[in-house]
């Protein structure tokens, strides 16, 4: 199948549909499993998502393109804050369905502080209530959707767990009638609109926020320098950017052990993506308060 095939299905749907929410209520471990593979990264801190990233789903009945967004929180006070905000919220725009992901049983000012958001703006909105494999009594879900969220805000309310894939293949299903009777926008075997470099610093950056803690997650950047191919092996150097000299030792470990884990780790996160030997070269540089900087963001690839 491809956006050219004469003998496609008339009713194939295909359109855009924004996962959005506060911080770590589980957008990109949703739109992994719907994938069927890992294209965001993961960890257990906020904010892990930085950027927008499209991932695409196509099937015999129709082609999603699922855009992952960074948390929306209310203390934006970093211009990279401020920046994801404006990403989460720009995906309001140009989409066919918004998918409002919430943590049972928990609401917060930071979600309604979304709903009301999501209020104002002319795509519908369905609510998804995540990480339901983790309450016991189920009718506290029901509770809770309807006495603290006000489930008559959204077009439906669906429930999973996006860790197991309770729910996932329902979820799949509703999306598909909210969108348009359309040939797709990308070939079948296309699972993502970002390059490859994008993906590998990605991949780099979640090693760094597994094994580091406190804010120094949140004060490193990663850029990759060198992509390039040679015989059998894909060579990859990346610069890991951090705000404060005091902070490379931390990066680099004793002996150099954290880094060294890190290079070793995202070396087989990346030989799986990419299906193919990788050589991984990490060096751990200083711009000092670059998450501050509207230029240094733009110079690290976070433009609008």
């Amino acid at each position: 199948m491809n956006a050219d095939d004469p003998g496609m299905s008339a009713d194939f749907r295909c359109g855009y549909v924004a996962l959005v929410g506060r911080p770590n209520v589980g957008k990109s471990t949703l739109m992994n499993r719907i994938l069927g593979q890992k294209l965001s990264i993961v960890t257990a801190k906020p904010q892990t998502t930085r950027q927008r990233i499209a991932g695409i789903k196509t099937t015999a009945q129709g082609q999603v393109i699922y855009i992952d967004t960074p948390g929306i929180h209310l203390a934006a006070r970093r211009a990279l804050n401020r920046y994801m905000n404006r990403i989460a919220q720009a995906s309001f725009q140009d989409v066919d369905l918004i998918l409002f992901l919430v943590e049972a049983p928990r609401w917060t000012k930071q979600d309604e502080h979304v709903a009301r958001t999501l209020a104002r703006v002319d795509v519908p909105v369905v609510l998804v209530v995540n990480k339901i494999d983790l309450v016991a009594d189920k009718a506290r879900l029901l509770r809770f959707v309807a006495e603290e969220v006000g489930a008559d805000r959204f077009r439906e309310v669906l429930m999973v767990a996006a860790r197991t894939g309770d729910g996932v293949a329902d979820l799949e299903r509703a999306v598909l009638r909210f969108l348009p009777f359309s040939r797709p926008f990308y070939d079948e075997d296309q699972f993502t609109d970002r390059s490859e470099r994008f993906l590998a610093a990605e991949l780099i950056r979640e090693q760094l926020m597994q094994r580091l803690h406190q804010e120094l997650p949140y004060a490193l950047t990663v850029e990759i320098e060198e992509f390039k191919r040679t015989g059998s092996v894909l060579r990859i150097g990346a610069i890991i950017w951090i705000e404060r000299e005091g902070q490379k030792q931390i990066v680099i470990g004793k002996g150099g052990s954290v880094l060294k884990q890190v290079g070793t780790a995202a070396r087989h996160e990346l030989q799986e993506l990419f299906g193919e030997p990788v050589f991984v070269r990490l060096w751990v540089k200083v711009s000092r308060d670059w998450s501050d900087s509207e230029r240094a963001l733009r110079q690290f690839g976070y433009d609008d």
